[in-house]
């Protein structure tokens, strides 16, 4: 019997009706049910980060978490990063600066420097290496990641914003 239940997710700042599985992963909700396939299938053991999607603003493996336990939390996913049409400063850097390269660990990257910057928003290399740590990158050698949230953290202060 494949018995579906219907809720209704915060995503990205909108109320979003999906039916799905009781046992599906908030990963395959997200980008089976819902085609916001920008959050990527990485190692599904929680792992390597390449599933980071921010959850009530902190920073959760979304191939660990149920839908079901999603309930009214809000859920902010890379589709939902940019502003209004204008790339992140996050996401301007990491293009600059070359901290995406092959670009699979990006999205997970993104999310999770986002919410170092919304609660730290200068933060010392060492908060940096130690919020990303479990987001894991074969390409970069995690230096140009380093920078760009560096460099998104000084142009969100310069703008007086917030990640």
């Amino acid at each position: 019997m494949n018995q579906k239940i219907l809720a209704t997710f915060q995503v990205n700042g909108e109320e979003r009706e999906v039916a799905f599985a009781p046992n599906e992963t908030l990963l395959e909700v997200l980008r089976e049910r819902m085609d916001l396939v920008g959050t990527k299938h990485g190692c599904e053991l929680g792992e390597c980060g390449a599933c980071a999607v921010l959850v009530d603003g902190q920073p959760v493996l979304s191939c660990l978490m149920l839908g079901l336990e999603v309930g009214d939390a809000k859920v902010e996913t890379i589709e939902g990063v940019a502003r209004g049409g204008e790339l992140h400063p996050l996401q301007e850097a990491f293009a600059d600066l070359g901290g995406s390269q092959c670009g699979y660990c990006t999205p997970g990257m993104v999310m999770t420097a986002k919410a170092l910057l919304d609660e730290t928003p200068k933060p010392s290399r060492a908060e940096i290496e130690e919020a990303l740590s479990g987001n894991l990158c074969r390409c970069t050698g995690y230096l140009q990641i380093f920078e760009s949230v560096e460099r998104a953290a000084d142009a969100l202060a310069a703008e007086g914003g917030q990640a």
